[in-house]
């Protein structure tokens, strides 16, 4: 029993401890984000024109895309988390 109770606190512990390093975000403000991701679309413009960055406010962040498909959506490069 007294291993049931000890297994399960250690796998609590250790999903609490990787859900947290997962979900923390790279950039303490918007700010940050939005100058990263402007900072890496001007180094990618000559190789991929159609790169652009659009701010999230539901999900908090900034993405790098590229919108150079023909009648597909976007495809999100890159999430700028804050």
């Amino acid at each position: 029993m007294k291993i049931v109770v000890v297994a399960s606190f250690l796998f609590l512990l250790l999903t609490s401890i990787f859900s947290t390093a997962y979900f923390k975000p790279e950039y303490e403000s918007a700010f940050e984000a939005d100058q990263q991701c402007h900072y890496e679309l001007s180094t990618l413009v000559i190789d991929k024109p159609n790169l652009g960055c659009d701010h999230d406010t539901e999900t908090r962040q900034w993405l790098l895309f590229d919108s150079g498909l023909q009648n597909k959506p976007a495809e999100v490069l890159k999430r700028y988390r804050y």
